[in-house]
């Protein structure tokens, strides 16, 4: 019995009777792993996500969370996030200005998903 992942991958690769590799069934768009990856996979994104889970935070506040994070790539990835629907920004306080983000449901939808990313890691200790 083939497994799940075995089923949906028709892609081959043969080689023919000069010893030369052929892919059969290319992939010609991103397959759906890659498609997520684009979305959760740039550094510190998965990290920003999970780190939002519990409710808003406050920009300073996710950047302690972050430690090794600077300022600037937090708005970024945040930015990337907002504008992918997976987070919201809300302003607080106009002087002086405060801001917080919270996951929309789409963005609440990855955490089982860096859950389990989470407790992989820990079980081999990677």
């Amino acid at each position: 019995m083939k497994s799940r992942i075995e089923s949906r991958t028709k892609s081959r690769v043969e080689t023919d009777a000069y010893g030369k590799k052929r892919v059969h069934n290319v992939c010609i768009e991103p397959c759906s792993i890659e498609k997520g990856m684009r979305l959760i996979g740039g550094k510190w994104t998965a990290s920003i996500i999970y780190h939002l889970k519990d409710g808003p935070v406050r920009f300073n506040d996710l950047t302690r969370m972050l430690g090794g994070a600077s300022k600037k790539m937090i708005d970024q990835r945040l930015k990337e996030l907002e504008s992918r629907g997976m987070v919201m920004r809300k302003v607080i306080s106009d002087r002086p200005v405060a801001v917080t983000y919270e996951l929309t449901d789409f963005g609440s939808s990855a955490l089982d998903i860096l859950e389990d990313l989470r407790k992989w890691s820990e079980s081999y200790k990677i």
